[in-house]
């Protein structure tokens, strides 16, 4: 498999009915039987210069970790929360009827769907391109909540918490 018969007669193409190998190195036969472990572990060892760029993972400082338990207890992060949930949950649930309800109607009310309104657009259509007028409206009604509500308060708690760790 790994194996393809070499048919062309050029310069720098083996001669005619010479079986080429694409895993060998020129100069190397027999390379195509090395496992694939030991090619990925040769191409590893062949870059010592990008290993050595990494550093070890570093253990918290249990310093650190607890000025962030502490802004996790805060009473600002819970209110923080408590806005994002206030929206992303009501949101959601309000989408996903909205478009559970589409595909019922679908399943359950063909001919209400297949109700002509202009043109060629029926009820489907209609409430399809709507799914689509929904999703760009939650999606900037999200942005708007963020940026009046949530975005300023998370700012000044992230300038204290930077504080904090100095």
């Amino acid at each position: 498999m790994a194996q393809h018969e070499v048919t062309g007669s050029t310069g720098s193409t083996p001669r005619q009915g010479h079986r080429f190998d694409w895993w060998s190195t020129p100069g190397k036969p027999g390379a195509a039987k090395r496992s694939a472990r030991d090619r990925v572990g040769a191409a590893r060892s062949a870059v010592p210069a990008q290993r050595s760029l990494q550093t070890p993972p570093q253990v918290p400082d249990p310093a650190i970790a607890e000025v962030y338990r502490e802004v996790q207890r805060s009473d600002a992060f819970q209110e923080i929360r408590r806005d994002y949930r206030r929206f992303v949950f009501p949101a959601t649930a309000v989408f996903l009827g909205w478009y559970l309800g589409y595909v019922t109607a679908q399943a359950l009310a063909p001919d209400l769907m297949r109700t002509q309104l202009i043109g060629p657009f029926s009820v489907a259509w209609l409430l399809g391109l709507l799914q689509f007028v929904s999703t760009f409206l939650i999606t900037w009604l999200y942005a708007r909540n963020a940026r009046t509500k949530r975005d300023r308060a998370a700012l000044g708690l992230r300038w204290d918490t930077q504080d904090q760790l100095r």
